[in-house]
């Protein structure tokens, strides 16, 4: 029997995104929709890109949501509608708002294109409040030594969304999603906060126990109503806790489009096919083709 604090686990599964980089997709799943306000999460990686190779995901749009963008290892040009250009690193954070429409491709940086290298992160969308679905469209950076940092006893923990006891992350998101990045030593532990609506622990690196079970690399590990999840490190490993806010309601998924309302989704769809979405200063002339 599965311990009383564990109420699913959902395994990622392959998918390529391009030639040289493959994801897990973990969510959604038939079984999982959401996990707070998440609707999407992607493991990239690891992987090691070979000199010349790099990686190429084109101007693509989103509308009705939040992107996240969180690195372990390499780097990513971000480029976006609003005329944002941003690489991001490890321990930085990249928050694009779509709102009612925004546009962005993710590509190798020429160094990366150039001498190669890992990638390794994740990449996530909160779905916005209804309040905000139609909301204008924003992006903010933060630096690695913006956001709250602390070890004890053989963990480190890298707030970047919401909170934990009395830390704070300094971005402030509608929908109150909470994201931490743990590095543990092995043997170390790490408790996840019991006070979140909806949560879940992801193993991005190693293996961790839960109560005599072992979980691996892949594993999203969610809580039952109001319990916390203390994993163990089994080796060095890497965890994510990711959740916040339940939903205000079901949300549609189409491609890249996220809302509460299937009319909108099939109106951001149309205004993709027919180019009407603005183009990204820079990154003009690939575009990815709706499916």
């Amino acid at each position: 029997m599965p311990p009383a604090e564990l109420a699913q686990v959902v395994v990622g599964r392959p998918r390529h995104l391009d030639e040289h980089l493959t994801v897990a997709r973990v969510l959604p799943v038939a079984a999982r929709r959401a996990l707070g306000p998440f609707v999407f999460l992607d493991h990239m990686g690891p992987t090691e890109l070979a000199p010349g190779d790099g990686f190429d995901v084109r101007p693509h749009p989103h509308i009705g949501l939040s992107t996240v963008t969180a690195l372990f290892a390499g780097e990513i040009m971000h480029r976006d509608s609003l005329g944002v250009a941003q690489v991001i690193r490890p321990g930085e954070l990249n928050v694009m708002v779509a709102g009612r429409g925004v546009v962005h491709s993710e590509r190798a940086t020429p160094a990366v294109r150039e001498r190669g290298g890992p990638l390794h992160g994740l990449q996530l969308w909160m779905a916005l409040p209804k309040s905000e679905e139609e909301c204008a469209p924003s992006f903010e950076h933060r630096g690695a030594d913006e956001l709250p940092v602390w070890e004890e006893d053989g963990a480190r923990a890298h707030l970047l969304l919401g909170g934990y006891g009395a830390r704070r992350s300094p971005v402030q998101i509608a929908g109150g999603p909470t994201l931490i990045d743990v590095v543990l030593a092995d043997g170390a532990s790490f408790a996840s906060p019991a006070e979140l609506a909806e949560h879940g622990v992801y193993v991005a690196c190693g293996e961790v126990e839960l109560a005599g079970e072992v979980h691996p690399v892949g594993h999203l590990l969610i809580a039952a109503p109001g319990a916390s999840l203390t994993v163990r490190a089994r080796g060095a490993a890497r965890i994510a806790v990711v959740g916040g806010d339940a939903l205000d309601g079901p949300r549609h998924l189409d491609w890249n489009f996220v809302s509460s309302s299937t009319e909108r989704l099939a109106a951001a769809r149309a205004d993709w096919q027919a180019r009407r979405f603005p183009t990204v200063p820079g990154d003009e002339v690939e575009f990815v083709p709706y499916p």
